[in-house]
């Protein structure tokens, strides 16, 4: 079976789609709030200044990274499309985010901790491992 086939199959049955769904949401919205500053968001621009501020530099390269890989990636979690991928770059994101802002302010979210997005990143890594499921644009795309 080729490497794509491989990528897009899954035999998880409906279970992701009550993963995907939500957490494509909560992502995208973030998403866009740092590419373009939406829902509240600071824009590229803003989003940059922070990254640069804890020390993601290139500030305006790693908000641009870490946007699109929210937004395009919880827009792929959503439709369930090139799950495994989306998982794996909007997972990442998160290990970053947890990382480099929220680790330092403990567990939870009321004190800027970790919680969320660790919430988040198991989600991605639980998607990485099952698949699309059932429902989604993978299945028909593998066959």
């Amino acid at each position: 079976m080729s490497l794509y086939k491989n990528l897009l199959k899954s035999n998880a049955g409906i279970a992701p789609l009550f993963l995907r769904l939500p957490v494509g949401i909560i992502l995208m919205a973030h998403g866009s709030q740092k590419l373009f500053g939406w829902f509240g968001g600071y824009g590229l621009h803003g989003t940059a200044k922070f990254m640069a501020s804890v020390g993601l530099e290139p500030g305006l390269l790693m908000a641009a990274l870490s946007g699109g890989a929210e937004f395009f990636g919880g827009l792929f979690l959503f439709l369930g499309l090139l799950t495994r991928p989306a998982a794996f770059f909007a997972g990442f994101t998160m290990i970053v985010a947890l990382f480099s802002v929220h680790i330092s302010h403990g567990l939870f979210l009321s004190n800027g901790g970790f919680e969320y997005a660790l919430a988040l990143g198991a989600v991605c890594v639980s998607l990485l491992i099952s698949g699309s499921g059932y429902l989604a644009i993978d299945r028909y795309l593998s066959k």
